[in-house]
């Protein structure tokens, strides 16, 4: 055993040192970062750091040839004879001399435009060289702040973990991540196994540092970089670009390389800036140096983010290749000065795996059993890319720090600062933790909640809850209870809850509840509480209408397979009619009408007070679902390419009129579609059915989706834009429909000077179909993306409806900040 460990300690110090290592500087002596390290005829290296270092791991000595690789240097090919190791080797850059040849150039046509169009007609060609392989992938993720705020919406931000000086700046998030990839062009096909996994300060070591995330890719027509955006290269792109030959040069192996600006034709198109560079004959991607706007991608809060990539030319599939990556972002917004860099490397590719059936399937991410816990060793033998000085600090520093604030007696010091009363707390809410035993109880306060409407007045909730986390891999269980008071009808109505979680791959819940509560009479709630107290004390205008119901129940939920989620509840209660009990509103007594009774219809009478039984089954069914295997939990991704389907049966029993009883089933398909650059397409159909048609109580009969405000604040693709909220309900059969297509940038972009404004098209049809109803139809036009600058959150549609011959129309304002 002794000797075992001996040889291993041995050669692990032995491959440690079989490096060439250096630094690479311009000619200013300035470091240079991302410069591509590689043996000359391979796609196989590494990459400098921040500090432009280097360390390029070899196994034999001699007479070498190494190429050093940065877009707007030129490449050099250093002979070396290597006699021991570790081989040092610094290397100085100079700049490329990008020369604009004597070309002439017609009035008809520039050699830019000519270029992209034969790098748009050999995309297949040069992306089949590679339509599969498999290869090694290495990132690392970096996000630093500096002058960060003490707190942020009144709450504590603390020092992040160790990480801030006394200027309260410093890296607060470091990881690093080594992986096996596999990949298919067709069918397009993806899977990633992470072997090492590293994250700064952290036990799990669980990064975010996918492959499949950095696979950002120009040959396709939709690039996802932080956004849908279109590629230079699209089969569509000289609709969103301009392109202007910079200049051209000669690469180490003599091929012609060509610089070509790529300038969008509007600004805050979905559209990239900078440059390409493009391989003459070849009309394959040398490099890209280009960037993107918070505004083009729709997240304000980025102000921009850079990306470059590096390709090298393999001779052995005659194909031009990925082989690094950076990716570079500021964040300014909020008080929170942040940027960062995630790093990329690609190496041992093998252009001719053999795949079977096996080889893809949904589980598109796995990690090798103790990725997470890899030593300081072996990571330095792993590592492509060299740490800088400032990294090497910051793992020592929280590593060693993480087992200070693990002890009882820092979490408890850090919960003594944490669990302070304040003067909001009695109405933002309180939480008293105990970090080192894991509990929590918690104070809700008495804003939450807090609302108006005609039946209770102005309305609180006190409420406590305790939260008790039992490990890692998601079991927890958590309990508390509420008390509801109303001004108006002066009724104290108190609910609890119990709800226990095991684990969270398969996420098997239970909740038990009860008590007393108000429910609205349309079950799938198309009223938001803050929506209708706005409406009442404002425009009097009481939408919301609520019935009292004490009750008992029960709930199940889990994924039984991967895609296919089982669900159950079974509730006892007693149901009662609720009535006005004020009028109190700032708006003027006969304002639009006043108020209107608690009566749901005007059609159907009030129910009479009644117990009855509910049973819920129902399973959900996302097709082709993918998921991520994470060591402690299971992440699901969906599936784009499929819709998901829920089916639901609801049984009512027990109640003394048995005409109240009833069973239903309904049943929802949906999906949201990825248009590329044509924009985004959703669409949402439900149905439902009753066994037998009864006199059932109102809040039991299916109902749609209405909309009476101008300004909701719930915009869901579900929802009717101007349909009555109780004008539709059934106790039979009925269907409806939903579609909608956002297609961003793809028609207004093209229309002169109104393309400046940058608003986005959205165009949808609802549609609604009940036993003995005339069917209800809607269609609407409206523009996303309104807003100044990089804040865009508004969005604005004309609806127009037909129901029986009746035509009627309305404008819709909404928030889409997503």
């Amino acid at each position: 055993m002794q000797k075992n460990t001996f040889l291993i300690l041995f050669f692990t110090s032995f491959s440690f040192f079989a490096q060439v290592k250096g630094k690479i500087t311009d000619t200013t002596n300035s470091p240079l970062s991302f410069v591509s390290v590689y043996l000359d005829n391979t796609v196989t290296g590494t990459t400098s750091n921040d500090n432009g270092d280097y360390i390029l791991n070899m196994t034999q000595k001699g007479k070498h040839t190494i190429v050093f690789q940065i877009l707007g240097y030129i490449t050099l090919k250093k002979e070396v004879n290597i006699t021991s190791f570790p081989f040092e080797l610094n290397i100085e850059l100079q700049e490329e001399n990008v020369q604009l040849a004597e070309i002439s150039i017609s009035t008809k046509d520039n050699p830019a435009n000519r270029i992209i169009r034969n790098v748009i007609a050999n995309k297949d060609k040069n992306t089949d060289k590679y339509a599969k392989y498999t290869a090694k992938f290495y990132s690392r993720g970096l996000y630093k702040i500096k002058d960060a705020p003490e707190k942020f919406l009144g709450q504590n931000l603390g020092d992040f973990g160790g990480a801030l000086d006394s200027t309260r700046s410093g890296i607060i998030y470091l990881s690093e991540t080594v992986s096996e990839i596999h990949f298919q062009k067709k069918p397009k096909k993806f899977k990633e196994k992470i072997i090492a996994s590293k994250v700064s300060g952290t036990d799990n070591g669980i990064s975010f540092n996918r492959a499949e995330d950095a696979n950002i890719n120009f040959y396709d027509d939709s690039v996802n970089f932080g956004g849908d955006l279109i590629s230079p290269i699209s089969t569509n792109a000289f609709s969103y670009y301009k392109f202007n030959l910079e200049g051209s040069f000669y690469n180490k192996n003599d091929k012609l390389i060509n610089k070509i600006k790529i300038i969008p034709k509007r600004k805050n198109d979905r559209v990239f800036n900078g440059y390409l560079y493009i391989v003459e004959d070849d009309w394959a991607i040398y490099g890209a140096d280009v960037s993107v706007t918070g505004a083009q991608i729709n997240v304000p809060v980025v102000d921009v983010l850079y990306l470059k990539q590096n390709y090298n030319y393999s001779a052995e599939n005659d194909a031009w290749v990925l082989i690094s990556q950076s990716i570079d972002f500021k964040v300014d917004a909020f008080g929170f000065n942040l940027d960062g860099r995630f790093s990329s490397a690609y190496s041992a590719y093998n252009f001719t795996p053999e795949y079977n059936e096996n080889t893809f399937t949904n589980e598109v991410l796995t990690f090798e059993k103790e990725a997470t816990e890899k030593d300081t060793v072996y990571w330095g033998n792993l590592r492509p890319v060299p740490l800088t000085i400032e990294e090497t600090t910051d793992y020592k520093f929280k590593d060693s720090l993480k087992l200070v604030r693990k002890s009882k007696k820092y979490l408890d010091s850090v919960n003594k600062k944490q669990n302070k009363f304040n003067l909001l707390s009695p109405i933002m809410g309180h939480t008293h933790r105990n970090s080192y035993e894991k509990w929590a109880i918690s104070y809700n306060g008495l804003i939450n909640n807090f609302n108006y409407n005609t039946v209770q007045g102005f309305n609180a909730s006190l409420g406590f809850s305790f939260f008790k986390k039992q490990n890692e891999t998601g079991k927890w269980w958590n309990t508390g209870a509420k008390v509801n008071y109303g001004f108006s009808d002066k009724r104290i109505r108190p609910t609890f809850f119990f709800t226990k979680k095991w684990n969270d791959i398969s996420r098997p819940t239970m909740t038990i509840s009860g008590g007393v509560e108000t429910a609205q009479f349309n079950d799938r709630k198309p009223i938001m509480k803050l929506n209708n107290t706005i409406g009442s004390l404002v425009r009097r205008l009481n939408y919301l209408k609520i019935y009292d119901k004490t009750f008992g129940k029960i709930s199940y939920s889990e994924e039984i397979k991967n895609g296919i989620y089982f669900s159950s509840s079974l509730e006892y209660a007693n149901r009662k009619p609720l009535f006005n009990t004020t009028d109190y509103s700032f708006a003027k007594q006969g304002h639009n009408g006043g108020y209107t009774s608690n009566n749901p219809s005007n059609v159907i009478d009030v129910f009479k007070e009644h117990e009855i039984a509910t049973l819920n089954v129902g399973a959900t069914f996302v097709f082709g679902q993918k998921y991520l295997s994470y060591p402690d939990r299971k992440e699901n991704i969906g599936n784009e390419k499929y819709p998901s389907l829920n089916i639901n049966y609801r049984k009512r029993f027990g109640a003394s009129n048995s005409e109240l009883n009833s069973d239903v089933f309904t049943a929802i398909l949906k999906q949201d579609i990825n248009a590329g650059n044509y924009g985004n397409l959703s669409y949402y159909l439900r149905g439902g059915m009753f066994l037998k048609k009864k006199n059932i109580a109102f809040m039991d009969f299916l109902q749609a989706n209405g909309n009476q405000l101008l300004f909701p604040l719930n915009g869901e693709l579900n929802s009717f834009g101007i349909l009555e909220y109780y004008k539709f309900y059934t106790n039979d059969k009925y269907a409806e429909a939903h579609i909608e297509h956002n297609f961003k940038g793809a028609v207004l972009g093209k229309i002169p000077l109104l393309n400046k404004l940058n608003f986005h098209l959205v165009g949808g049809a609802k549609t609604l179909f009940m036993a003995n109803k005339k069917p209800y139809t809607e269609y609407s036009i409206g523009l996303d993306n309104i807003g100044y600058g990089k804040w865009r959150f508004l969005r604005v549609d004309y609806v127009r409806s037909f129901h029986g011959g009746i035509k009627n129309d309305g404008l819709l304002f909404r928030l889409s900040l997503f």
